[in-house]
């Protein structure tokens, strides 16, 4: 039997540039962005937050990466989501807790170039205490958000 992983990098990543939204070109050699190219806009499932779609919306199956602004003193509740993601902070200080309930106590202070995990289905709160801060989000889709306490979803 022969390897497949050279065809399923073909496929992969001609799936990846097809589901492209944005602003970014893409070329035979891959997606590219300026800070410039990014379209900001109001964030459709969290009023308040701005976001900046780049591969897909995640609302769909497949790869997803998007970016998101929140303002200073923005707490997010304690919520989960259905896939793995990863977050890079881009900008300002981003907090974010482990558990079913916010706890400024066990807030970790992440910085501009800081990463970190959200396992699927794990509680986590986050929160943007000093000022405003941008983290690129990457998963695979769909994805949403389930927050512990139905009561702490965001009104439209």
């Amino acid at each position: 039997m022969k390897c497949m992983t050279p065809v399923l990098t073909v496929v992969s990543t001609i799936l990846l540039v097809s589901s492209v939204t944005g602003a970014g070109e893409a070329t035979q050699n891959g997606l590219t962005f300026t800070p410039e190219q990014l379209t900001w806009e109001p964030n459709p499932r969290v009023p308040g937050l701005g976001v900046a779609k780049m591969i897909s919306k995640g609302t769909e199956a497949g790869p997803y990466v998007y970016r998101v602004k929140f303002p200073k003193g923005r707490i997010v509740q304690a919520h989960s989501h259905p896939d793995d993601r990863t977050y890079t902070v881009l900008e300002g200080t981003w907090y974010v807790g482990w558990g079913e309930k916010y706890d400024e106590s066990k807030l970790t202070a992440l910085t501009p170039g800081s990463f970190y995990t959200e396992p699927a289905g794990v509680a986590h709160f986050v929160a943007t205490l000093d000022g405003e801060a941008i983290v690129q989000v990457t998963g695979t889709g769909p994805t949403k958000v389930d927050y512990v306490d139905p009561a702490h979803e965001p009104k439209k």
